[in-house]
């Protein structure tokens, strides 16, 4: 696999069972590259350890004057210097290009399981921990891979110097092989407590990454809470941490560099001095004194592969380990089915908790526990990440369905919808029946203002399809996030469309609007929206009240509110007391529980920001605090 050839056709099913194994899988899946950096190698490293015999001889053909030896041993010495320039460019060659392309394989492992597992996935690993493992963990990971070629090579012209030393002086060359292993060998009592604080510096990192994440997508509410120096002082406090320990590591990396320098240091010495004396008793000759010193001080050069190897595990295990993690996680269903391929229409029904949408009605669920609703959505699109009862289109289970087609079938937009950066045009451009134009979807979503907000703000084009949103839509209120989310949702017309809180960021007035246009829009298709809002209730042909994971009630908004406390509760957000005082009587309140009054935001509500999420987010705090 060349460079040019990226992205791979198929990346390969992974061994996940744990780092090491991952990383052995990557080795053995790029053999080819790994064989041809193994081949330079040798040639670059033995080109460079021969050029001491051939120094060696030379001057002993100069003690000797021979004018012939002479000559041979200077065209050794351009052989030796041509192979260690080719050596050496092809050398960097393959294996910078074993770096990128196992880089590369476990960034597509890691797209394609991101794309495999959706919003599971940040359930299950934290996102910062995914930034993590996509962007620094995938260098550190193909640097081990890489360099595992060139640690080969150094160790194999190691031993073959160390024999030609035994055969060309075997007094000196005893001493050189008795010495080598040892030096090779010193830095393994360190690499145990490096490791470990290298581990410590990435598990502190990976923290500190996770909460700048956090910190960064919450900032909206952070300020509107005025939470922003609290989490300011806990980033700083991390990253403090992380510099802690990031200078013990490197301490600990500096004395294994230093052991290196020192003990070939000594073995140099103890060389020159022993070949001295075997010089003054005429035991050997000049040139091979100088060819076992030279030889010496050569394998310096390949010993420091030792050292980087060690590194380069030690800094990926944990990597390795991370990526694992995250490729080793499965859905809780098989995503190629065991139906045929097939868009089923009729009801939709959830047997776990009794829900019903009948076929070609708009259907709105109450449920008091915003995390439960969140699970029945995802429960209702078929394959969950969750194992228990499949839902049913037309009475065929979902789950039994190919990916492709249950998510045809029936489209679910959660409460937190991501906006792509790139056009408006771009976004919208989605897998569609082609029934429903862009012009209508937005319409619909009453989106007139935030057409209007992003022609404003473009600078390349007055038309607003062709205007740029920015990573995450973090340029538009939470409201116009919400609403350009639903408009993509209507455009692709579903069989089954399930919208969990779709108008929670928007004030009255818009959601009134919203409600009426996601009706008519939708008429004759199967629409399942999750909420508590009345505007959105009186507006749904039929109601279901779910009540600790069963549907408990099923009606309309206004007899729902008078014949059932437990909704009424819900829907007018009364207390215990409240519910209590007024029993079976006139309710307290049967109208919006938001003020009927614009904010002046543009359709949108608290500055994008829900009731539950500035709770919960004040609750985090408190709780930190």
């Amino acid at each position: 696999m060349q460079i040019q050839d990226l992205p791979y056709p198929d990346p390969g099913v992974p061994d996940a069972r744990s780092g090491p194994r991952f990383l052995w899988w990557l080795f053995r899946n790029q053999l080819g590259g790994q064989l041809k950096s193994l081949a330079w190698g040798l040639l670059h490293f033995a080109s460079v350890s021969a050029l001491p015999f051939c120094v060696g001889l030379a001057i002993q053909a100069v003690v000797d004057h021979s004018g012939t030896r002479l000559a041979v041993a200077g065209g050794l010495m351009v052989l030796c210097c041509a192979g260690n320039a080719i050596g050496d460019t092809f050398l960097h060659r393959s294996a910078i290009t074993n770096w990128i392309t196992a880089a590369a394989r476990v960034q597509q492992l890691l797209a394609r399981k991101t794309a495999l597992l959706g919003s599971a996935l940040t359930r299950r690993v934290a996102a910062g921990e995914v930034v993590a493992v996509s962007t620094g963990d995938v260098e550190k990971i193909g640097w081990f891979v890489e360099a595992v070629s060139r640690f080969t090579a150094a160790a194999l012209t190691i031993v073959l110097v160390c024999v030609a030393l035994v055969v060309y002086q075997p007094a000196l060359g005893v001493v050189v092989l008795v010495g080598l292993p040892v030096l090779a060998l010193a830095v393994l009592p360190l690499l145990p407590r490096a490791t470990r604080r290298a581990d410590v510096q990435r598990d502190k990192a990976g923290r500190a990454t996770e909460l700048a994440s956090d910190t960064v997508a919450g900032l909206r509410v952070l300020r509107g809470i005025g939470g922003e120096e609290l989490f300011l002082d806990r980033y700083r406090s991390a990253s403090q941490e992380v510099r802690h320990a990031a200078v013990r590591s490197a301490c600990m990396w500096a004395l294994i560099s230093a052991v290196q320098v020192l003990l070939p240091g000594l073995l140099l010495i103890a060389v020159v001095w022993h070949g001295v004396h075997l010089a003054r008793e005429g035991r050997i000759e000049v040139g091979e004194l100088v060819a076992v010193y030279s030889s010496v001080m050569i394998l310096t050069y390949p010993l420091r592969h030792f050292e980087e190897i060690a590194m380069a595990y030690s800094f990926s295990r944990p990597s390795a380990k991370r990526a694992a993690r995250v490729l080793s996680l499965e859905r809780a269903t098989d995503t190629a089915g065991s139906r045929a391929a097939e868009i089923p229409a009729g009801d939709l029904y959830d047997p776990a908790t009794g829900l019903l949408a009948p076929a070609g009605r708009f259907t709105a669920v109450v449920c008091g526990d915003p995390d439960a609703a969140g699970r029945l959505a995802e429960r209702l699109g078929g394959h969950p990440s969750e194992k228990g009862a499949s839902a049913l289109l037309g009475g065929v289970p979902l789950d039994e369905l190919p990916l492709k087609s249950a998510r045809t079938a029936v489209l679910v937009q959660d409460k937190d919808p991501v906006l792509l950066s790139g056009t408006l045009r771009e976004l919208l451009d989605v897998p569609a029946s082609g029934a429903v134009g862009a012009e209508e979807a937005l319409a619909a979503a009453q989106c007139g203002d935030v057409l209007a907000a992003l022609a404003q703000g473009s600078l390349d084009s007055e038309d607003p399809m062709d205007a740029r949103i920015t990573e995450r839509g973090r340029s538009l209120s939470g409201g116009q996030r919400q609403r350009l989310a639903l408009a993509r949702s209507l455009i692709t017309d579903p069989e089954a469309l399930v919208l969990d809180e779709p108008t929670s960021a928007v004030d009255s007035h818009t959601e009134a609007r919203i409600a009426e246009g996601v009706r008519t829009l939708r008429a004759g298709r199967t629409t399942v929206v999750f909420t508590s809002s009345p505007l959105l209730l009186d507006r749904a042909d039929r109601i279901v009240f779910l009540h600790e994971g069963e549907v408990v009630a099923v009606g309309s908004h206004r007899e729902l509110v008078r014949t059932e406390p437990r909704y009424r509760a819900v829907v007018t957000r009364e207390t215990e007391e409240e519910t209590a005082a007024h029993g079976d009587g006139v309710p307290a309140g049967t109208g919006p529980a938001k003020p009927l009054t614009d904010d002046g935001r543009g359709g949108d509500r608290d500055d994008a920001l829900s009731d539950d999420d500035v709770l919960h987010r004040l609750e985090e705090i408190e709780e930190t605090a």
